[in-house]
């Protein structure tokens, strides 16, 4: 069971009436226009705050920056949001690539400042989400244009490792069922093993090349269950090898950069067993504190320094230790 499904109800975020007027001014009463960049290991749950946020503070649109949903298909290996999952919320960069080429993080500075600029034009909220860590780099740090334009509030979400990699388990497990190994297969070719291009490249795919490979060669029951199991098994370690991962590159950016980075402690919505206990941990736990963080960084904080200063505290014992 997903406890972090993106449709469940939202909390309506209250704001005084003059407030919410200097939403629509960003770029008159700041020197920087603001956006907010929302971060996190895989499956921690950065798409539901994303629309969470967006439907509670509109108007405002969404820029993926997740480096495998931003190519055409393979919905369910590349785990994107549904139509109905996205409430209305229009999304950038989700889905639109062609599979088959490759999107460097060049490509999404380019497609994001276009994507970002027309919405700030339509005096909106960007919000740009995903659990790309290098695209988000390159943009906020390297991309002189967007520097210099945009003020950043960033929000991570995190997870405590174990309990993120029993719930990743878990979430392979669910993409099987709903039809995973059907998505991938039209992705086969018996003379191309070079998982290095495009929608290629994502989890979930090259771990069944070579249960698909027995397929082809008309292998026997036993075979292709083994190869299955396998390739299952890879795939689970593998997205949480990439949590890891991600969770390194994070807290070395924090770091090396000195992000304004708030970190959301979601562990408590994983821990719960039912969808209504686990909505209840999400709004208490991360919606709660996401809309004081951003209510100051939108409403109050309007004459701050553009410059970006740390307000994240070291991480706790466990959680340092589960990342070196």
């Amino acid at each position: 069971m997903n406890m972090l499904s993106v449709s469940a109800s939202c909390k309506p975020l209250v704001i005084n009436l003059e407030a919410r007027k200097s939403l629509s001014l960003f770029h008159h009463r700041n020197r920087k226009e603001k956006a907010v960049v929302i971060m996190g290991a895989t499956g921690t749950g950065k798409s539901k705050l994303a629309i969470d946020v967006a439907t509670q503070l509109p108007p405002a649109e969404i820029v993926n920056s997740d480096k495998m949903q931003v190519y055409e298909g393979l919905d369910i290996t590349t785990n994107k949001v549904t139509e109905e999952e996205c409430r209305g919320v229009p999304h950038h960069l989700l889905g639109t690539v062609h599979p088959h080429s490759n999107f460097s993080a060049n490509d999404f500075c380019h497609h994001a400042t276009l994507a970002i600029g027309s919405i700030s034009k339509r005096d909106a909220l960007p919000i740009i989400a995903g659990g790309s860590n290098s695209f988000i780099e390159a943009l906020v740090n390297h991309h002189p244009e967007f520097g210099f334009r945009y003020q950043c509030c960033f929000l991570w979400v995190d997870v405590s490792l174990p309990v993120l990699h029993s719930s990743l388990s878990a979430r392979v497990d669910r993409m099987i069922q709903g039809g995973q190994v059907d998505e991938v297969r039209p992705f086969f070719d018996p003379s191309d093993e070079d998982y290095t291009r495009g929608i290629r490249k994502a989890i979930g795919v090259p771990e069944f090349h070579h249960f698909f490979q027995a397929e082809a060669d008309q292998a026997d029951d036993g075979t292709k269950k083994r190869l299955l199991e396998a390739a299952i098994r890879a795939i689970k370690a593998n997205n949480c090898k990439l949590a890891t991962r991600q969770l390194q590159k994070i807290h070395r950016l924090h770091s090396l950069w000195k992000w304004n980075m708030h970190r959301l402690d979601a562990t408590e919505v994983f821990l719960k067993s039912t969808p209504e206990e686990a909505e209840e941990a999400w709004e208490n736990h991360v919606m709660a504190k996401t809309r004081r963080i951003l209510h100051k960084f939108l409403y109050e904080d309007t004459h701050v320094h553009a410059g970006i200063t740390s307000v994240v505290s070291s991480p706790p014992p466990a959680m340092a230790a589960a990342t070196h």
